[in-house]
């Protein structure tokens, strides 16, 4: 019997997991199809896009950008819908089998509540959703029904090795660091780094603000706090390893002592594939390791007093509650404030530490009051900018 067509929304289509989620989509033979993009004020590549996919919906998220954009600039059967109502509208639709929350930062919280809100299956490739609020977009889920698997290649990689066993032999999971463009690089050097350096990743090609955080390594304390969560683990049981060559992108550790690796070339196409088409694997267009040529896989334990924010999200993970928030909306400030030039990328770090040690913790926050927290690092970041 030939397979039903999954139809799939791209919240944040003209970003880099956007555009590559359309390539996969592009490769499936017809398996997969775009029934919704949205993106927030690039126009000019959401109609290209809607020219190639012919979606049943558009979304523009800003509605000054969305001004521009008239009904007749779509193909004929395409709806554009505005603003943060449109994006929710999108994400619910009945006719949308998978939502791929692509959209980064906090920004992408709201179109992945929607989906779970839906009851929708959930590719999730913002992992700030669980590290802002994981308790509660967990629970959600369980109320109504919806499925979150991950998009994020480390968090992919352990869902596909605990596969292999149950979640009480589970020993410890290993998420991979590339180390970033500044691994070797001494205090004095990493006082001098400037904006293109720290967005030329070694390894990996991806937007702007997780390019930094690649380089603060606090993508790799985001995600401590994003498995904690969407894998019930213990804070002990989680670790990190420096892994220059990100061809292992996360190892499983049984209590027997067989560890599980998921290897693959650095490419999001495969990741994403691998949540559009769960629980089935299919052909794709991501590359594919060359076994007929020589190469050497690097492991070594991460510099905590270079890395400093890998301590921050193990402390974030153990605290829960609002540290989460807290750490991210800091961390989205201080990113922001370093690519425009207002704060050294040696001081991102700092500035997330001190809202941390600044903000008044509570164990069980609720949504509203979450965001609230996210609000008020964000103006405690500006604010430690500005004196």
């Amino acid at each position: 019997m030939p397979t039903p067509v999954k139809n799939v929304a791209v919240l944040g289509s003209t970003g880099s997991i956007g555009r590559s989620a359309l390539e996969v989509i592009a490769a499936s033979g017809g398996e997969l199809a775009a029934y919704a993009l949205t993106a927030h004020g690039n126009v000019p590549l959401l109609l290209e896009q809607a020219s190639r996919f012919r979606p049943a919906l558009v979304v523009v998220t800003n509605l000054e950008a969305a001004k521009s954009v008239r009904q007749s600039d779509l193909p004929p059967g395409t709806r554009l819908l505005r603003g943060p109502e449109g994006l929710a509208q999108a994400a619910a639709a009945t006719e949308v089998d998978v939502v791929l929350a692509a959209i980064v930062g906090r920004a992408g919280l709201d179109g992945a509540w929607a989906a779970l809100e839906a009851g929708k299956t959930l590719a999730l490739a913002n992992k700030e959703t669980l590290v802002l609020a994981g308790p509660l977009a967990l629970e959600l889920a369980r109320r109504r029904g919806a499925t979150i698997l991950p998009v994020d290649s480390e968090h992919s990689a352990i869902f596909q090795a605990l596969q292999a066993g149950r979640p009480d032999e589970v020993r410890r999971v290993v998420l991979t660091a590339s180390g970033g463009p500044f691994l070797r690089h001494t205090p004095e050097q990493l006082a001098q780094v400037n904006v293109a350096d720290a967005l030329a990743h070694p390894t990996w090609k991806m937007g702007r603000k997780i390019t930094v955080d690649s380089a603060t390594m606090m993508n790799k304390a985001l995600e401590i706090i994003e498995a904690r969560w969407l894998f019930d683990l213990a804070v002990d049981q989680i670790e990190v390893v420096i892994h220059p060559q990100s061809v292992v992108h996360s190892l499983v550790e049984y209590v027997d002592g067989s560890v599980l690796a998921q290897l693959s070339p650095p490419d999001m196409k495969l990741p994403i594939q691998y949540a559009l088409c769960y629980p089935h694997r299919r052909s794709g267009v991501a590359a594919r390791l060359d076994w007929k040529r020589a190469w050497r896989l690097e492991f070594e334990p991460p510099d905590p007093e270079r890395f400093p924010a890998l301590g921050l999200g193990l402390e974030a993970a153990r605290a829960g509650g609002t540290a989460g928030a807290v750490l991210n909306a800091a961390n989205e400030a201080a990113v922001a404030a370093f690519l425009e030039g207002e704060l050294a990328f040696s001081e991102i770090v700092p500035a997330c530490r001190r809202v941390l040690d600044r903000h008044e913790y509570e164990a069980r926050p609720s949504l509203e009051r979450l965001l609230e927290i996210d609000r008020w690092a964000r103006q405690e970041v500006t604010r430690w900018v500005c004196t």
